[in-house]
Formats: C-alpha cells, sequence, structure tokens
C-alpha cells in the first residue's frame, strides 16, 4: 500500500508541474522576447573570456525566432545554433515559469596561442583549435614554430606549470619550437632557454632555477644567447656575439680553434710518411724469403736429375776397365814363350 501511495503522489505532482507549465506557457508564448524577458549569462568560467558578446547571442535568438513571441522560441534548435560558434564550448538554454529565456554560454579557454606558418589561432584545455576574435584578445602563452596537433596535451601542461609558479611566469613569456627543440622564451636579456622535448619538465625548469639563483643573477644578462638545459646533469651556455664584453673571450676561443686546426695540417704528412717506409722495408726481406727458398729447392732437383748421367757414365766405364787384363796376358804369354 505504502509503494502504491508514493507512484500515487508522484503521478499528481507530475501532473500539477505539466499543468502549470502549460498555463505559463500559454499565458506568455504571445508576449514579445525583449531584452527584459531575456537573460544571457556568458561568465560561466573560472578564468572571465569575452570572445562572445551578448548582442551576438541575441542576433542569434530573433533570426531562430522570426516571430519575437516566447511561443515561437524552438530551445534545441536554439542550443545547436550557439554551439556552433567556434569559441563556445557548451551552450545551455531553458524557460522559467515566468516566460524568461535564460541563456548560459560555457566559452573556451585558451591555454596557448599558437603561431604556425601563416595561421594563427588558440589551443584550449581539451587541445581543440578555435580561432581569434576580432572583438577579443585573450592573455596566454605565445607559441612559435611547427607544432604538431599530438603535442598539444604536453605543451598545454608546460604552459599551466609555467602559470602555477612565480619564477617562471616572471622570465618565460613564450615558446618556440625549431625542428625538434623547443625554447623557452625570456623577458629578461636575449637569451633563449633551450630544453630539447617536453620530457622532464619539471627537472629541466628546476635546473635553470638553480643556475640563476646561483650564477645568473651574478652576470649581465645580455652575457648570452641561448642557455641549454635539455642534457642530463648539465647546463651548456652560449655567448652573444653582439655583447662587446664577449669579443675578447669570443676571439680568444677563435684562435685556439684556427690553432688546433693548423697543427694537424703540418706534422701528419711527415710522421705519416715515416711507417710507410718502415713498413715498406720490413716488407722486402719477408717477399725475398720465398725466392730464396725457390732459389734453393731449384738446385736440389738440378743435382737429384745429375746422378743419372753418372750412373750411365760409369757403365760405360766398365768395358774399358778389360784392356788392362788383355795386356797383361799379352805380356804373360811372351814370358812363357
Amino acid at each position: 500500500m505504502k509503494n502504491k501511495w508514493r507512484f500515487l503522489k508522484i503521478f499528481v505532482t507530475v501532473i500539477i508541474l505539466g499543468f502549470l507549465l502549460s498555463f505559463s506557457l500559454n499565458r506568455f508564448s504571445e508576449k514579445p522576447v525583449s531584452k527584459e524577458m531575456t537573460a544571457i549569462n556568458l561568465n560561466t568560467t573560472t578564468i572571465p573570456v569575452y570572445f562572445v558578446d551578448e548582442n551576438q547571442i541575441r542576433d542569434i535568438v530573433s533570426r531562430d525566432n522570426p516571430s519575437g513571441k516566447v511561443g515561437g522560441i524552438n530551445i534545441p534548435e536554439l542550443e545547436r545554433k550557439i554551439n556552433e560558434i567556434e569559441s563556445v564550448d557548451s551552450a545551455n538554454v531553458y524557460l522559467n515559469l515566468n516566460g524568461q529565456l535564460n541563456i548560459d554560454v560555457h566559452q573556451k579557454i585558451p591555454v596557448f596561442r599558437l603561431s604556425k606558418g601563416n595561421q594563427e589561432f588558440y589551443v584550449d584545455e581539451q587541445g581543440t583549435e578555435f580561432p581569434l576574435s576580432k572583438n577579443y584578445a585573450h592573455p596566454c602563452m605565445l607559441v612559435k614554430g611547427n607544432v604538431q596537433p599530438e603535442e598539444y596535451e604536453k605543451l598545454a601542461e608546460l604552459v599551466r606549470k609555467i602559470d602555477a609558479d612565480d619564477f617562471c611566469k616572471k622570465f618565460f613569456i613564450g615558446i618556440s619550437k625549431e625542428k625538434n627543440n623547443y625554447n623557452l622564451l625570456t623577458s629578461d636579456g636575449n637569451y633563449k632557454v633551450e630544453i630539447g622535448d617536453l620530457d622532464n619538465i619539471d627537472f629541466k625548469v628546476k635546473g635553470f632555477k638553480t643556475f640563476v639563483e646561483k650564477f645568473l643573477v651574478y652576470q649581465d644578462q645580455r652575457k648570452y644567447s641561448k642557455i641549454s638545459v635539455k642534457y642530463d646533469n648539465q647546463i651548456v651556455t652560449t655567448l652573444n656575439p653582439n655583447f662587446k664584453e664577449n669579443e675578447a673571450a669570443i676571439n680568444s676561443s677563435k684562435e685556439k680553434i684556427a690553432k688546433a686546426e693548423n697543427k694537424p695540417e703540418a706534422t701528419p704528412k711527415p710522421a705519416a710518411k715515416k711507417p710507410e717506409k718502415a713498413e715498406a722495408k720490413k716488407a722486402q726481406p719477408k717477399k725475398e724469403e720465398p725466392k730464396k727458398e725457390a732459389a734453393k729447392k731449384s738446385p736440389e732437383k738440378k743435382t737429384e736429375k745429375k746422378p743419372e748421367p753418372k750412373k750411365s757414365e760409369t757403365k760405360k766405364a766398365e768395358p774399358k776397365k778389360a784392356e788392362p787384363k788383355k795386356k797383361n796376358e799379352a805380356k804373360n804369354k811372351e814370358k812363357k814363350k
């Protein structure tokens, strides 16, 4: 029974609300949509932005409702047309029971302004691009270079960290991308801070802070043209050639480089030739050894062939030895006689 009473109460409440709504619409449907009967709320974000003004919204309302009466408003269609504005994130349109038209507009908040070639536009927290406004320029970080859409998220994170830190907000006024390296542009001096890629941003910024507090505050900031923190555990500085005090240091370094380049040109030729001669001398006897061995082997072969004719000579000499025997026999015969 209790559940039945609950359903009955809900049903009666819905009927009453529907009756009141239909009564109010019928009552105010013939009223004109005036400024007094239209409430437009544009600043529904934590950071105030002014890309869209009330006149722009009123023009859309008047175009969407030619009759100019409350009863002629098509709320879903009006919401859709307001959401088509590129700088609008979302819109909510509704009518009160007294016939007042309420429009709440949530505008996009730019994180940075990107200058890419001939194009220039804003990028919001979701990484969505939207064009600049003729009526309003939002103060945000300026980024230059060929930044790809997949880098928007990390770049927005970097900008938020800079805006949240008083030290970084004081020093950095812009970001540039050259090839694959990102540079932070500074307000003091003519130098830029090279951070490389968008990884380990906290570590790189912390290293630059330490460099400024321990060293750079005691130097003329015009002395450097670039300070690189993209390498691990080291900071590399580049002197500014247009700074007069750097001329002596730059000239001395150029002289050292010139001397270092000239030294290897005079010495390497004789030094390179000596080992070549020594190697050639050492190489000659090595080449002669096989020749001598070949020469030694060749007479050995000849000596092997020589004994063959000697044997033949001995064979021929054997019949010659018979001659003295014949002479002895003749002498013996004479003696007998």
